[in-house]
């Protein structure tokens, strides 16, 4: 047997042995304790499905990082970089290249509203961290709000803003960034029984925060347009909208983290189109060109760029705008648009995914709550569906979650988590039967979860 990449499933196996051998000599990986680390080795992958270091196929349900929109090795993203690295490797940010030209050309075509300036960044985080200078310069004014469970990044005020767990190792309690409680319905802080009032009740929260804060202090509000790792929590009707009201209304910067739900993962190129809003700032990464080069980026409105006319902007990196990166962002969009994966996405969401996954809750009493938009789907897993008791605590893990995932990954399912939450999000490209094959693995797998209901 072949692998995708050529290699027999013997010199694959030996490859692999050898490489995990020097991670874990050599190799830190993130968020990790260390010693505890168990990481699967990667040998190939082709489309919607990797192989792991003993030849195994697994269908890809986690998109890896939800970036993988595009899918793995897709042939005109893999010539494209190879082109432009037989053209030019690299190039300095100050000098113009055709590349990064075009691709920023791509972006603010599908940018919503007025944001035709692109900032190129090396990731999301440092996305985050330039739209929130931006924002700050702007305004003249400190203070930065975002949300409870939110993620915006592991750099220094990225992790700040940042609305979980992961935030409390880094939070200093200096960084000017408050918090405040977004729209959850199942999990509400505001008792509202419907989506109309938990709107409301979340917009009257903010609205608060804002007053007490002192609204001249405040330079942004930073939101996942939908929340990802956080719980992909669809904003009610009407939320977004309010937000904006609220921007215009006390000066304040709107930025829009479309970094985990751009590029086409909610069924529409960028999930805030959902909503009839455009921001002031839109930050993008991970789905730009599905993670191939390392790129991110800010997308800037008028008002903004102004600002910088005459005034130099203090900030840049080394690698803005890198021509690999951004030659696979133009092949990415060109894809997406020519192959119609955006459309997919939205189709596989509300044809497969969705219907499926709310049958499945039908049936698995572990399953609390289905959340999600094109292919972009969270379970809320439960102890007790009564009392909404989560299968693993706020912040933590348990041996249900890790017993779950275990029977997904045997049976050849690779699968996204976070707490009690597991996620449904393979790439764009995925197929009506891959939707189905992974749909009916995880049926099996819940299985596992519904000995630990009550």
């Amino acid at each position: 047997m072949t692998l995708p990449n050529g290699l027999t499933v013997e010199a694959a196996r030996a490859e692999a042995e050898h490489a995990y051998d020097l991670d874990r000599r050599h190799v830190f990986h993130s968020w990790s304790a260390q010693k505890q680390l168990r990481p699967m080795t990667i040998t190939a992958a082709q489309g919607s499905y990797v192989w792991d270091g003993e030849g195994r196929r697994l269908l890809d349900f986690s998109s890896q990082m939800v970036n993988t929109n595009i899918g793995h090795q897709h042939p005109k993203v893999v010539a494209a970089v190879q082109e432009q690295a037989a053209k030019l490797c690299t190039i300095a940010p100050q000098h113009v290249n055709a590349a990064r030209s075009e691709a920023a050309r791509l972006i603010a075509e599908r940018t919503p509203g007025e944001l035709d300036r692109i900032f190129f960044t090396n990731g999301g985080a440092d996305a985050v961290e330039h739209a929130v200078r931006m924002a700050r310069l702007h305004t003249g004014r400190p203070k930065v709000l975002s949300r409870y469970r939110s993620y915006h990044g592991g750099t220094e005020t990225a992790i700040n803003l940042t609305g979980d767990p992961r935030r409390w190792p880094n939070d200093r309690g200096a960084s000017g960034v408050v918090h405040f409680f977004g729209p959850f319905l199942y999990r509400s802080k505001f008792y509202s029984g419907n989506e109309t009032e938990e709107s409301e009740r979340a917009l009257a929260h903010l609205a608060d925060v804002i007053a007490f804060e002192g609204p001249q202090t405040i330079a942004a509000i930073v939101l996942e347009s939908v929340p990802g790792t956080a719980g992909i929590m669809v904003p009610p009707p009407g939320y977004l909208a309010g937000v904006r009201e609220l921007c215009d209304r006390h000066g304040i910067v709107f930025i829009a983290d479309e970094v985990m739900s751009g590029f086409g993962r909610t069924g529409k190129w960028f999930a805030i189109d959902h909503f009839d809003v455009a921001p002031d700032l839109l930050t993008f990464a991970k789905g730009v060109n599905s993670g191939y080069v390392p790129l991110g980026g800010v997308a800037i409105g008028p008002r903004i760029a102004e600002t910088f006319d005459e005034r130099a902007y203090p900030g840049g990196l080394t690698y803005s705008g890198h021509p690999l990166a951004t030659a696979a962002a133009v092949a990415t969009i060109t894809a997406m648009a020519e192959e119609g994966i955006v459309d997919n996405a939205a189709e596989v969401g509300a044809r497969v995914l969705g219907p499926s996954l709310r049958e499945l809750a039908e049936r698995h009493p572990s399953i609390g709550e289905v959340r999600g938009l094109g292919v972009f789907w969270a379970l809320e897993l439960v102890r007790d569906r009564a009392t909404r008791e989560p299968l693993a605590p706020y912040g933590g893990t348990s041996p249900a979650m890790a017993e779950v995932v275990a029977a997904c990954r045997d049976a050849g399912l690779l699968v996204f988590v976070n707490f009690n939450r597991l996620h449904v999000v393979p790439p764009c490209t995925v197929t009506d039967s891959e939707a189905k094959e992974g749909l009916n693995i995880l049926d099996e797998a819940l299985a596992v979860a519904d000995r630990y209901t009550v």
